[in-house]
């Protein structure tokens, strides 16, 4: 772990902070810290851990019984500086240990995530709107925290994309869309069954424009724990899906006409219940009508595309993009290429361009060991520049044995 420089407050300027200075001055200390450790995106601390930390460094030590005994002034100031340094130093060891760890590729699968999974549906992504995909795009922030405002606007060739969060609750995150999958997954496994069952001659009902899942069922699907934690943030994630909105404005540039519309990620939604303890527990979400159109299609081809089940698991943000990507462009023809220049303008990342390609040369590195589900990825030489190689695994299996088979003959 590389050595860090940082100058901290004595125990005493700590003792004078208020408990909200004392909070916001860990959470700017374990910031430097994760800063120097080259992650330019920290997570905060949790509550629990800045209360541990205050405790820590408000602890009352044996060299300060010592000095209490000790009457040469000079020597009681020489012990006093070295007994500060030292616990300091203890510290800065302790917010390294409370800080949470850099982000992996990809994360463990919670607690019992193997049980059931038998009936776990297919996941689903967003339909086309407008013939635009929504999987050529990052359609969320990059970053690990809600951001408290901000606007993310990707320029097509053929329209521009802007997602614009609430003024208040701010972007929506990649893990807030999961809610968002979800609620596209459980509509389209419903109109799947709606169809099977006219096919058998029966008259069903069209699936409703409302669903009502349970916070336990979406942390389930989305393989999340099932802690209080999970369960707190569910409230604030689905007040960034309602507030955020997508506009598509397409560019005519014969006519010179911008034909621009504006829709919803998830309409209204209702809490129907909630535990002994005040978390959600019961919910009505509205399905947004591009959402229910795309999905409950007269032409029987739903325009969604399946994901598979381990993009839960993807923990780091532009990891899940870069899946994203891959799965839309080389999902069919099982290759594909993108310039990093503008994979990051469609990452619509905050990073400039060096820190963004050092990000995806860690997630490359870190793929070999651990790979990204389907997918390989590869940093190749371009003609200018450098891309980025995305690969089917499936398909690059059949290309080697075709090649096996053609040597063979």
């Amino acid at each position: 772990m590389n050595p860090v420089k940082l100058a901290l407050k004595s125990q005493a300027q700590f003792a004078d902070l208020s408990l909200e200075g004392k909070n916001a001055y860990l959470q700017q200390v374990a910031a430097g810290i994760a800063n120097i450790q080259g992650d330019d995106e920290p997570t905060p601390l949790s509550r629990e851990a800045l209360s541990r930390l205050r405790r820590f460094y408000m602890r009352r030590r044996l060299s300060d019984l010592a000095l209490e005994s000790t009457e040469d002034p000079l020597l009681r100031d020489t012990l006093q500086r070295m007994s500060e340094a030292l616990h300091l130093g203890e510290v800065k060891t302790f917010i390294q240990h409370e800080a949470p760890a850099a982000l992996q590729t990809l994360r463990p699968p919670p607690h019992g995530d193997d049980q059931l999974s038998f009936f776990v549906p297919p996941t689903y992504d967003a339909p086309l709107k407008d013939d635009h995909n929504l999987m050529d795009i990052a359609p969320f922030s990059l970053s690990k925290v809600p951001q408290r405002a901000g606007i993310i606007r990707h320029e097509l060739p053929d329209c521009v994309i802007t997602i614009e969060g609430g003024a208040v609750t701010g972007l929506i995150t990649c893990f807030d869309y999961d809610i968002f999958l979800h609620m596209v997954t459980s509509l389209t496994t419903a109109m799947n069954d709606y169809r099977k069952a006219e096919k058998r001659g029966l008259r069903p009902s069209m699936p409703p424009r409302c669903y009502r899942p349970s916070t336990a069922d979406i942390l389930k699907f989305i393989r999340r724990g099932k802690g209080g934690r999970q369960y707190e943030q569910m409230e604030s994630a689905l007040d960034r899906l309602q507030a955020t909105r997508i506009k598509i404005t397409n560019l005519n540039h014969a006519s010179k006409r911008r034909a621009a519309e504006s829709f919803p990620l998830i309409g209204r939604f209702k809490v129907i219940s909630r535990t002994k303890n005040g978390k959600i527990d019961m919910l009505e979400i509205e399905i947004p009508d591009w959402v229910y159109r795309g999905v409950v299609s007269p032409d029987d081809k739903p325009s969604v595309l399946t994901l598979h089940p381990d993009y839960f698991l993807i923990a780091k943000p532009l990891a899940r993009f870069i899946y994203r990507l891959a799965r839309k462009s080389a999902g069919v023809t099982g290759f594909s290429e993108i310039g990093l220049e503008l994979l990051h303008l469609r990452s619509a990342s905050k990073m400039p361009f060096h820190k963004f390609r050092e990000a995806l040369r860690e997630i490359e590195a870190e793929t070999k060991e651990c790979p990204l589900p389907e997918f390989d990825i590869a940093i190749v030489p371009a003609k200018t520049g450098e891309k980025l190689r995305m690969t089917d695994r499936r398909r690059k299996l059949e290309w080697r044995k075709e090649k096996e088979d053609a040597a063979a003959a």
